[in-house]
């Protein structure tokens, strides 16, 4: 017979990885902060399977442990990392190239617009499981993302008639 863990919290481990490999473009870094989660995890079974929101509590965990790392080494965000991407020296509208300033466009949208944007265009999360993670209204969600996209094809809009 599985455990909790085994049942419950580590089928979660690629979708969660994924996401931490978003905030923190480092694969190495990614697999450790996973880790810690999974060991605080794995240690909290019995009190996690009364949780009423596992999904969110993992997600939660896993935010706060980037967010530790980042303290401590003097980051102030781990979207910080995304003005280090390469944008292509080629002019043509490649999707790649496209992806690569959405990039470098979602650093400067409010923290709470980059996470919702981040879940749901890059992770494929509903709009319901977006508010159960990060425990905010469906509709904080909606106008969130509504407001990142406008910002980002405002943006996206802008660069297009200056070149």
């Amino acid at each position: 017979m599985k455990s909790f863990f085994e049942a419950h919290i580590w089928p979660m481990r690629s979708r969660l990885y994924r996401l931490i490999y978003l905030w923190v473009r480092d694969r190495s870094l990614a697999e450790d902060l996973l880790q810690n989660v999974f060991e605080r995890s794995f240690q909290k079974q019995e009190e996690l399977q009364k949780h009423p929101n596992l999904k969110g509590w993992l997600v939660k965990s896993l935010k706060n442990e980037a967010l530790m790392h980042f303290r401590q080494s003097s980051k102030l965000s781990a979207l910080d990392d995304l003005e280090n991407l390469p944008i292509a020296e080629d002019r043509e509208e490649k999707q790649e190239d496209r992806l690569e300033i959405v990039y470098l466009l979602l650093r400067d949208l409010p923290k709470k617009q980059q996470e919702i944007f981040q879940l749901r265009e890059m992770e494929g999360l509903t709009y319901e499981e977006i508010a159960e993670y990060l425990e905010i209204s469906l509709e904080q969600v909606k106008v969130s993302l509504h407001r990142a996209r406008q910002s980002i094809r405002k943006e996206l809009i802008k660069k297009k008639e200056e070149s």
